[in-house]
């Protein structure tokens, strides 16, 4: 039966396509040697992957050139050369012509294709069918043009895809037996940013994957295949596509059809027939903004009901919407209170609603913000944003278009609406007022409580005792320890060989004596703000400089994180860990207090054009070497194995002699016996230092301080943010760091402010060091002690980097998902990356 097919099969194609069985070949076309149609000449490629001859179909004497798949029925047409100019008879033939460039010629000689290169002394051209199909015409040994840049209807391994070139565009066929061009073009959208593959209709677009973020298109399924193995590389400063065939044996192509759906076959050989694996698009949701502005689509809701209006919108026209017409879209219910100006809009600020597992909308724009929710909501123009691991902030100014709900993975996108439809869903403005009124007198109400309340405390505050300039050194507190030995006892989530860690022996200083300290924490004391809230020099009457942080009530933080703080930090002492002299406690206030940096964090110098000079390359280093130490001693040196979890420049201290001292273990975790992997569902970090295992699946081992380090190396070195490559070619760091060591141009990351004067070996030794540090794979990085050795001794070699995830596509056996709202084993639901 299997035979009966594949010689079916054979003879189908012979009927259908008119190729005739060639009677001669060659792998090479020069000047004077002509292939012939009427001859049954062809050309191939030297392993007899590809042919390149003349081909026709049934019914129609038209022939054309092209190039196909050897020794497979069909045959499946890569590319055309003469799309549009067929030849009416069987008496073609192609050569190269007298000015060099290759041809084809009709029975009368006259010339229907040329390759139309202008170039001087081109009178040693050659044309040359290449084993991945590219067809090459080289003059003498370089190459002049090529068919891959010059594409038809179909991509195959090889090929590159500009993302920045406006003329790189795949073209549909007619029809299926009229290869002239088609209706529908395919390429990677050359005005977006990030960059996506967008289908056309003429000028109208019809599909698109999502944006690009280092790994994957994100406005697709994650769970199905379609358009993974492709990768986005570097040549020469232009950024393209190309697909890595992850089974080398295997044949795959993709098209887009005359119909307009772009398509992924597989040649499957065992049963010798081209197999489709993935079609786009391939639902009604797929369809380009198919419900219209401000609407998304979702197939888990049956009917023409798959449209619905985003939270705080409705449809245009409410007929229509109800007659089933949807793609007129919806508007906004209630004006934003920046958009105002007859003051029947919402009382109260604007806000965000957020949706997650989305297709995020098209025609984003991406900023350099800190504070991604921040900077939507300082902007009037601003109405939605999105942060994006591998992308950044992208935020939205326009109409929010072709949005759709995925069942899993996808973004959270953060819509901005009105304060009334954020607390009451967008009720009428009569209720609006009433609800606000209300609200309103509740507020003045509570104002007046609240005076009241501060009033009392005041008065309870100027009769506690005070910290007079005559006193000494407020100490221990031996009442305060014990109340609160309790309560802290054991809030650490790990435990130590059943052994719950004791309480803080630390000093409690008196609130009072602090806020004198500090000068009731007023702003000139203030030496900066964190995700916990902010720090505060202070002097005690001693003359003992001290740094007190103050939990923010509003902070991401809270007691956990404080509590955390305390305790590990109380049982650490290292030359290059900060040291906590004691802390306070007093209601809702909680304070730490730290030894004085007066040097502040590593940040100011390192991102600071002015400040930067002052880090000589010594300097750089005996900082590097120290953040090492202090890392090494957490790992492994320790009574406890700390995992830090927030590792980067902001964190590391330096003190009068600009010696580094890691700080902040709000997020440290610790790790008793042998473990040596933990997961957890609230991934917390910062942006630009997270792992990619614990960014991605919330997985943390002393390998995600490994990669925090190789990050902050690389940016001791270069004087540059890893964050800060958003708006250039390259997405990051790192990505900029492996493109210069792939070119062996790493010299170049250096800061130029030290460049010159810097020993190359060492400098180039310690990129060597971050780029091994910030490997894809955490089996792949080195540990904390190998990386201190690989810093002490010369002598030891070093192995060679892959390249890291922020510019390459996982293995399939490494290979990561996003996994927001969407269930994996053990029982685990990663469901927020929460950014610092």
């Amino acid at each position: 039966m299997m035979n009966a097919r594949i010689v079916f099969s054979f003879l189908f194609s012979f009927l259908c396509f008119y190729t005739r069985a060639s009677s001669s070949s060659r792998t090479i076309v020069k000047h004077g040697e002509f292939i012939r149609d009427k001859e049954g000449e062809v050309l191939v490629s030297e392993n007899f992957n590809f042919v390149m001859g003349f081909f026709g179909f049934e019914n129609t004497s038209s022939r054309y050139v092209g190039i196909w798949y050897y020794n497979i029925p069909g045959p499946k047409l890569i590319w055309v050369a003469n799309r549009d100019k067929p030849i009416n008879n069987n008496d073609g033939s192609f050569t190269i012509s007298t000015n060099g460039n290759l041809v084809i010629l009709d029975q009368n000689k006259k010339q229907i294709f040329s390759t139309n290169v202008h170039n001087k002394n081109m009178n040693n051209s050659k044309a040359v069918l290449r084993d991945d199909g590219n067809l090459v015409l080289y003059n003498g040994k370089m190459v002049i043009w090529e068919s891959f840049e010059n594409p038809s209807d179909t991509f195959v391994p090889g090929m590159k895809v500009p993302v920045k070139k406006k003329s790189f565009f795949l073209t549909s066929w007619k029809s299926s037996t009229d290869p002239s061009l088609g209706n529908y073009s395919m390429g990677v959208d050359p005005e977006g940013l990030p960059p996506q593959i967008v289908v056309w209709e003429g000028e109208r677009r019809k599909w698109r994957s999502g944006y690009w973020d280092g790994r994957m298109f994100t406005g697709v399924d994650l769970l199905g295949n379609l358009l993974h193995g492709f990768t986005l590389n570097w040549d020469n400063g232009d950024r393209y596509f190309v697909y890595n065939n992850q089974m080398n044996n295997s044949k795959v192509r993709f098209q887009i059809g005359w119909d307009g759906y772009e398509r992924e076959f597989n040649w499957n050989e065992s049963e010798k027939v081209w197999s489709e694996t993935q079609k786009g698009p391939q639902n009604e949701c797929e369809f380009y903004n198919n419900c219209g502005g401000f609407a998304a689509c979702d197939l888990s809701v049956s009917g023409s009901a798959i449209c619905s209006c985003i939270k705080g919108f409705e449809p245009k026209d409410r007929d229509e919407w109800n007659n089933g017409n949807r793609s007129g879209g919806c508007k906004r219910m209630t004006a934003l209170k920046v958009d105002q100006k007859n003051g029947n809009g919402s009382f109260g600020e604007d806000g965000f609603w957020e949706l997650k597992c989305m297709k995020l909308p098209d025609f984003a724009s991406v900023v350099d913000a800190k504070n991604c929710k921040s900077y939507c909501l300082g902007n009037a123009s601003c109405i939605a944003y999105a942060e994006v691991i591998g992308i950044g902030c992208m935020v939205w100014f326009g109409e929010l278009v072709d949005v759709q709900h995925f069942g899993h993975g996808g973004n959270t996108l953060h819509i901005r609406l009105a304060h009334s439809d954020l607390s009451n869903g967008g009720k009428s403005n009569k209720i609006v007022v009433i609800i606000s009124t209300v609200l309103a007198g509740l507020i003045c109400l509570g104002i007046i409580v609240w005076g009241i309340w501060r009033y009392r405390r005041k008065l309870k505050v100027s009769s506690a005792p005070r910290c007079k300039k005559s006193d000494a050194l407020p100490v221990f507190d031996a009442t305060k320890s014990r109340e609160m030995s309790t309560e802290f006892s054991g809030s650490i989530e790990v435990s130590l060989e059943r052994n719950q860690l004791t309480g803080p022996e630390l000093p409690f200083f008196n609130f009072s004596c602090i806020s004198l300290a500090t000068n009731n924490f007023s702003e000139e004391n203030k030496l900066g703000q964190g995700g916990f809230g902010p720090v505060y020099k202070g002097k005690f009457p001693s003359g003992e400089e001290i740094a007190v942080k103050r939990l923010s009530k509003l902070s991401g933080q809270g007691s956990e994180e404080f509590k955390n703080e305390m305790m590990l930090i109380a049982k650490l002492q290292h030359r290059n860990l900060v040291r906590l002299l004691g802390c306070s406690i007093q209601g809702e206030e909680k304070l730490l207090v730290y030894e004085f940096m007066p040097n502040k964090s590593l940040d100011c110098f390192l991102f600071d054009s002015i400040k930067q000079t002052q880090l000589a390359w010594t300097r750089r280093y005996e900082i590097i070497e120290g953040i090492a130490r202090g890392l090494l001693y957490l790992h492994r040196d320790s009574r406890l194995r700390i995992i830090h979890r927030d590792l980067k420049a902001s964190n590391i201290l330096l003190d009068e002699n600009m010696n580094p001292k890691i700080s902040d273990f709000g997020l440290a975790r610790i790790f008793g016996g042998n473990q040596k992997e933990g997961n957890t569902t609230r991934v917390v970090g910062t942006y630009g230092y997270m792992s990619p295992e614990y960014a991605m699946e919330g997985l943390f081992s002393v390998k995600s301080d490994v990669y925090s380090f190789g990050v902050l190396l690389l940016e001791i070195v270069s004087g540059r943010r890893n964050t800060s490559f958003r708006h250039s070619d390259d997405s990051s760091l790192i990505g900029y760091a492996w493109h210069l060591w792939n070119k062996r141009r790493a010299i170049e990351l250096v800061d130029p402010c030290i460049r010159d004067c810097s020993p190359k070996n060492k400098v180039l030794r310690c990129i060597h060091i971050g780029m091994l540090c910030v490997q894809d794979s955490a089996a792949h990085r080195p540990n904390m002690s190998a990386v201190v050795l690989m810093l002490e001794s010369e002598a030891t070699t070093l192995p060679s980097p892959s390249q890291p995830l922020i510019t390459s596509m996982r293995t399939s056996q490494d290979r990561e998902f996003y996994i927001d709202c969407l269930d994996v084993s053990n029982d685990l639901t990663v469901t927020m990356v929460v950014g610092r």
